[in-house]
């Protein structure tokens, strides 16, 4: 292919938009969209990025191979472009950069002060390119556009500003231990970081594991999901616009076994962080134990919880479980998948939630007023469909929905089922679509118990107007964020994380520095004791 530079994003012709409507309040409820922030007329953005290329030291270079593979449009099945198809051969070449970076370069012997204002540089690159960034994300992903434009991006904005005060606050201690000895701990950059990405929110997890890698001082090698490779290349192209010193992030496109495998098991490699399903985090795990024993964090699955108890406003309880499940066509590790509802308010519940499930609105994510944009591709369109098939044959009653949506692209109708037990599989097993399973029960203790049963415990939502019953729930329930009155309320400074199967360790917050720093202890004898 012809060599060309990379530079905007989208066509010129691309409106500016407004952001009208009903105010969004990132990490404060994020369920409620301005209508007015979605291209009524989309233009699909031409790709005057190099895909077809890798970002490795600082340039786009070919894959080894010199294979492409196709990346869709989940609207249509049809192609976009076609992305470089790296292997162990640039995952190769991808570490040999960033080790040397983190050996030899001015990154990790930067002052913080420095590394802070190129994160805060690349944040304002972030936020003059929003409306570019967002409808990429969207073509890409299929998630709808005013969600994209109005709150990923500007998250994305937030989380790098937010790793970015951390850059220079970072330090140890002075240990009052016994003995004629001073005693300190460094923190200390862990070296080069493995990362992969998932497909559901491929911004955000970027930004979830580069920030606080780069804030540390670490270099990176990054694989995107093959599903969604765009958006992190076009932004590791600003990031080094805002000074970024080559080798320092390194981009991989490719599939799993061959790149992710080798970036899993390289030798070089010092720490790794992935998100993404447990069959694979188990694979992850395994791959990094039988290497150089590199240690490893998981965000993994999930089967969430939403508890709506008997003193619930049943309208908004009510909305907030369609929320909780249906956001992002269902495809959150997160997601309110298993919606427990008292007895005493049960049918009342099943009806409006039936009701509301029928007037969601499926369609083009580009356009305004959708809430409901395709799923990723077709695996997961077909995965979807045999599941809501088991629903059917295990004895769940179907509410509503239930089959595709219209005849092209990857489109679910929003689907409800009540009648649901705990041992069926749309009970027991991550969907990752929009499928709701209505569950009934008795009171807390019985919830508790059958909320906790799962192999899963990422997350949970309790609805309630008793402080008693959402303190004792919220200390109840093995899961590692428990929302009350509230779902998927994020913020840059709120840990994420699992219980059990849901991973190992947090990101986000304080507690995702401690990924990427190792603790260094010295101690100097103290020639003259008579001074302590």
């Amino acid at each position: 292919m012809a060599s060309r530079r990379i530079s905007s994003l989208v066509s010129r012709s691309l409106p500016l938009l407004s952001r009208g409507g009903q105010k969004t309040y990132l990490g404060r409820g994020i369920h409620r969209f301005s209508t007015a922030a979605a291209l009524e007329d989309p233009i699909k953005p031409p790709v005057s990025v190099e895909y077809d290329k890798l970002l490795i030291n600082g340039r786009f270079v070919d894959a080894a191979s010199g294979k492409t593979f196709p990346t869709l449009d989940p609207r249509t099945g049809e192609v976009i472009t076609h992305v470089a198809e790296g292997d162990a051969e640039d995952i190769n070449r991808a570490v040999a950069a960033a080790r040397k970076a983190f050996d030899e370069g001015p990154w990790p012997r930067m002052t913080a002060y420095e590394r802070q204002r190129i994160l805060l540089r690349f944040a304002d690159l972030i936020e003059k390119h929003n409306d570019e960034i967002a409808a990429l994300e969207t073509w890409d992903n299929g998630k709808l556009y005013e969600q994209s434009a109005s709150i990923e991006v500007p998250m994305l904005v937030r989380l790098f500003r937010y790793y970015a005060g951390w850059a220079d606050k970072i330090h140890g201690l002075t240990v009052q231990a016994d003995g004629p000895h001073h005693v300190q701990t460094l923190h200390e950059p862990i070296g080069v970081a493995g990362q992969i990405i998932p497909w559901n929110f491929p911004l955000l997890m970027f930004a979830w594991k580069v920030g606080p890698a780069l804030a540390t001082g670490n270099t990176i090698v990054l694989k995107t999901a093959e599903q969604t490779p765009l958006s992190a290349l076009f932004v590791g192209k600003l990031l080094h616009e805002a000074g970024l010193p080559e080798g320092v992030l390194n981009i991989v496109s490719g599939y799993g076994p061959t790149a992710g495998a080798a970036l899993c098991s390289h030798m070089d490699v010092d720490k790794l962080a992935f998100t993404g399903s447990t069959e694979t985090g188990k694979v992850v795990l395994e791959l990094a134990a039988k290497s150089n024993l590199k240690p490893v964090t998981l965000e993994l699955g999930g089967k969430s919880p939403f508890i709506v108890c008997e003193d619930a406003d049943v309208d908004k309880a009510v909305e907030l479980a369609h929320f909780a499940l249906f956001f992002n066509q269902g495809q959150c590790c997160c997601a309110g998948s298993r919606t427990y509802v008292h007895e005493k308010v049960y049918d009342e519940f099943l009806e409006k939630a039936k009701a509301r499930a029928i007037k969601r609105a499926v369609g083009d994510p580009f356009k305004a007023g959708m809430e409901q944009g395709p799923q990723i591709d077709e695996e997961q369109f077909q995965k979807i469909l045999k599941y809501i098939k088991y629903g059917k044959e295990s004895g769940a009653t179907l509410e509503t929905g239930g089959d595709r949506f219209g005849t092209k692209g990857y489109y679910i109708q929003p689907t409800v089922f009540s009648n649901v037990k705990d041992d069926m599989p749309i009970a027991q097993d991550e969907i990752f679509g929009p499928v709701q399973s209505i569950l009934k029960f008795k009171d807390l203790g019985d919830v508790v118990r059958r909320a906790n049963s799962s192999r899963y415990g990422l997350a949970a939502g309790v609805f309630t107007q008793s402080l008693d019953t959402a303190n004792t729930l919220m200390r109840a329930l093995r899961v590692g964020t428990v929302w009350i009155n509230c779902f998927d309320t994020f913020d840059a400074a709120i840990p994420f994380g699992g219980y059990k199967m849901s991973g190992i360790g947090r990101e986000k917050g304080i507690y995702s520095l401690t990924n990427y720093l190792q603790v260094k202890a010295v101690v100097n004898p103290v020639t003259n004791p008579a001074w302590l």
